[in-house]
């Protein structure tokens, strides 16, 4: 490895770096592009060290791969190339047969660490999932919080292990036949020890994110910038083994370039992907349901992988909790499911209520495993108030409902840590603050408002910066051998094998999804290839055929006995679901 750092500071008239343990300061050459450098004998791994631009404060290198004391400590050097790797010749499924399980590090075990999370592996690879998604690593102020304010993206965050062991947990994972996926955050950085503009045009003030300074990405200085996002996406993916990214809101990236930068990501991606001859994915979040973010490339397309499917989790939200206040307000009855089912997104273009706009485009000749859907995430839970669970807002038979409908959609299914045993642990916004009480109170003031807005009173709105908070989000896995935990959790793995088992449930076809559904009864079915389902949400039995009027000859699961099949109709109690096999 070579004895020498390297930093991008275009304006600075005068670099230092100071080898902390040294107490060396160490003059920089300036190179082409607004680069300076420094070979030294005395850098090398675990070296630790500042950058000082025009004699101000000694600041972590932008690129840092390490952060051990912290987001204002010293970066420190790591030799990625150091880590003895056991996943050789590994390759992730194909997300068309995934079934991904979104994880918070902090949270997951009781540890809260890499090296604690990978004894929660086997309780993973159980259930059935393929994915492991990690909720975002990137080095964040304070000990707890939720990652989405990281501000050294190039490092894990020391509260949660070193590089070393966060490689430990991808390799561990991959000899369980566990894809891992990491969500990125490229749109804002958080505001704690981000010291990016001590260095060079990193935001702009062209736009406005809700969540800080916009990342220069289409202004003066943006082809450096980007190559800073470009870069430590492929960071991860070849230096921690990972088999991909979910990109989170990229609708606030502002890109006015003729090459968006999500396009230039997913071809260098798609390059990498060819170089290591493995298969890597992206997957994004965006609200503004347009299909070009996961259409190729080369139609135009912006050629991300697969789309996190928001509004499939709000028509399953309202159709099972009745509520619809704030965005739910789209989506009453039971017609917004069935058109989710049948074409991704309810909002094609129709008039939006809430928006009180038009919005969203027809995904023509997108495939539903471009989709990701889910009952349950961490924006979901962590939007409310207390950060209620589906298991605090729904019955038993309701859960077993939604599950059933996740599983056997024509999307990717996810699941969040804990939802498939039906986890008493709330997941409530933390964040940890302490040494800044003054950004503490603008956390607590921001949350309070915001709720306001969705007619939450103050009274019911948990304290994101008491530690009691994050506390309260730590799962207890040992619940889940016990009722009512147990039986949810045998469903959820019944109906991941039964979507391993049966390839209609895995084509992504949605043009072979047919639904039916009626207001009044309550009732919904849907069928794709030989397999049905069928929901009665009524307070009564009641009988439901499938769409086009194909028999249904035998029942493969239900949620609750007195399910049965009479003249190939399915007779089901209130509150129940049964898949069937469709006989066509």
């Amino acid at each position: 490895m070579p004895n020498r750092l390297r930093v991008w500071a275009p304006t600075a008239g005068r670099v230092e770096a100071e080898l902390t343990e040294h107490g060396q300061l160490l003059a920089m050459v300036p190179e082409d592009g607004g680069w300076w450098a420094v070979d030294d004998d005395d850098i090398g791994p675990g070296t630790r060290y500042l950058f000082r631009v025009d004699g101000g404060p000694g600041r972590p290198d932008p690129r840092s791969a390490w952060q051990p004391e912290g987001v204002h400590g010293p970066s420190c050097v790591v030799d990625h190339g150091a880590f003895e790797w056991h996943d050789h010749g590994w390759e992730a499924p194909r997300l068309s047969d995934a079934v991904v399980y979104e994880a918070h590090v902090g949270t997951f075990s009781p540890d809260g660490t890499f090296l604690g999370a990978i004894g929660r592996l086997d309780h993973v690879v159980d259930l059935g999932a393929t994915h492991l998604e990690l909720m975002p690593v990137a080095a964040f102020g304070g000990t707890w919080g939720w990652g989405y304010d990281g501000v050294d993206l190039w490092s894990p965050h020391p509260a949660y292990g070193s590089p070393d062991e966060l490689k430990a947990l991808v390799d561990a994972a991959h000899a369980r036949g566990l894809g891992v996926l990491l969500d990125c955050v490229y749109n804002h950085l958080g505001p704690d020890g981000n010291f990016l503009s001590a260095f060079g045009p990193y935001f702009t003030d062209r736009y406005t994110t809700p969540w800080g300074e916009a990342v220069n990405v289409d202004d003066a200085g943006s082809t450096e910038v980007r190559r800073f996002i470009v870069d430590n996406a492929l960071m991860w993916l070849r230096d921690y083994h990972l088999d991909g990214l979910r990109l989170d809101a990229v609708h606030a990236i502002v890109d006015t370039s003729a090459v968006h930068l999500l396009e230039q990501l997913s071809a260098e991606v798609a390059d990498l992907s060819t170089e290591l001859g493995r298969r890597l994915v992206l997957v994004a979040e965006s609200d503004r349901n347009d299909p070009r973010l996961v259409q190729p490339r080369e139609e135009g397309g912006l050629g991300i992988d697969a789309h996190w499917n928001d509004d499939f989790h709000h028509a399953v939200h309202v159709a099972l909790t009745g509520e619809q206040d704030s965005y739910y307000v789209d989506y009453g009855g039971l017609e917004p499911l069935a058109d989710a089912l049948r074409h991704a997104w309810v909002y094609r273009g129709q008039y939006s209520e809430f928006r009180e706009r038009h919005h969203g485009r027809e995904p023509e000749g997108v495939p539903g495993d471009r989709f990701v859907g889910y009952v349950q995430n961490h924006d979901q839970i962590g939007n409310r108030a207390r950060g209620e669970r589906a298991s605090h807002l729904l019955s038993p038979a309701r859960l077993r409902i939604a599950a059933a409908v996740v599983m056997t959609a024509p999307f990717v299914p996810m699941v969040f840590q804990g939802e498939e045993w039906g986890a008493s642990a709330p997941f409530p916004y933390f964040a940890d603050h302490r040494h800044d009480p003054d950004l503490a109170d603008a956390v607590r003031r921001g949350r309070l408002e915001e709720f306001a807005t969705f007619g939450w009173s103050p009274d019911e709105v948990v304290d994101p910066e008491d530690p009691a908070t994050f506390r309260s989000a730590v799962l207890d896995l040992d619940e889940a051998a016990h009722e009512p935990h147990a039986s949810l959790l045998a469903w959820y793995r019944d109906l991941v094998a039964l979507r391993a088992a049966e390839p209609c449930l895995r084509d992504g076809d949605l043009d072979a999804v047919r639904t039916d559904h009626d207001e009044e009864r309550r009732t919904l079915s849907t069928r794709r290839g030989t397999v049905g389902l069928a929901l009665n949400l009524g307070n009564r039995p009641a009988t439901v055929e499938l769409p086009d009027g194909v028999p249904a000859s035998e029942v493969l699961l239900s949620s609750a006995p007195g399910v049965v099949l009479s003249d190939g109709s399915v007779s089901l109690p209130p509150d129940s679901v049964a898949v069937v096999r469709a006989t066509p």
